[in-house]
């Protein structure tokens, strides 16, 4: 009885340590376990942490690339205006200096037209017209005060016409003279003037010789130029017409090269 009872123990005592044995096992796979899913989380969580660090170092670099890109975008933005304010006020002088010569020469041609009116105050309406027309002065002298008809020899009355005028051209500087010579419709037949374009244009440059050679003109700043039958300013169908258009225009222009350089 008492051998059994000392089996019995034995066998009690090997199985506590066996079961103790066991549970002490199992605890330390399972903390074993716990350890390598920690180790792996904070491997896992430093990788993560590395590429944050990674992406955080590139939004720094692109945030100071487009702050280097605003900033130069804003001096672009300022330099630009500043252009931009240059260029208006350029333009508005511009403009200015513009107008402000076109007025010069109005007023410089309204000036010529008194005084060439003034000097040929002696002489008929109907001999002769004092006008502006598209900025120029235009001095109209009636075939009457100069011509024979079917002549280009300038009569003494039309020559002191012509001396008075080139006084003023004499002493008036910065203008062109063009002399137009004009005729009617009806046809001239002569061996001298086959045409009415060449009786036009031989009245033209008979009053240019008389103007350059007899009154000093600068012949450098003079045209001669004959337009026949084609520019009247009646209708040749009556007899006063007719004479409004046997006409010899002295065309006085401005000179523009101070305006072109301005358009230009």
């Amino acid at each position: 009885m008492k051998n059994i009872l000392q089996v019995s123990l034995v066998a009690a005592l090997g199985l506590s340590l066996s079961l103790s044995s066991c549970v002490s096992k199992g605890k330390f796979l399972t903390s074993e376990e716990r350890a390598n899913r920690l180790q792996r989380d904070s491997s896992q969580t430093h990788g993560l942490l590395d590429k944050c660090n990674l992406s955080l170092q590139d939004l720094e670099r692109e945030r100071s690339l487009l702050q280097s890109q605003n900033a130069n975008s804003q001096k672009d933005l300022e330099t630009l205006a500043s252009r931009s304010k240059m260029t208006i006020a350029e333009q508005a002088k511009r403009l200015k200096d513009l107008q402000d010569l076109i007025n010069a020469q109005k007023n410089a041609m309204n000036n010529l037209k008194k005084t060439i009116a003034d000097a040929l105050v002696n002489f008929n309406a109907d001999e002769l017209l004092v006008d502006i027309k598209d900025g120029k002065v235009y001095v109209s002298l009636q075939e009457k005060l100069l011509f024979k008809s079917g002549s280009a020899v300038v009569d003494p009355k039309g020559r002191e016409a012509l001396g008075t005028l080139a006084k003023v051209l004499n002493v008036t500087s910065d203008i062109s003279v063009t002399i137009e010579g004009h005729t009617d419709t009806i046809p001239i037949r002569r061996t001298d003037f086959p045409d009415n374009w060449s009786l036009s244009t031989g009245r033209a440059t008979s009053i240019v010789r008389i103007l350059t050679k007899d009154y000093g003109v600068d012949p450098h700043r003079i045209v001669a130029a004959g337009r026949g039958e084609f520019h009247p300013v009646a209708p040749n169908t009556t007899t006063e017409g007719k004479a409004s258009n046997r006409r010899t225009d002295i065309i006085i222009s401005p000179n523009l090269n101070e305006l072109y350089k301005l358009l230009n």
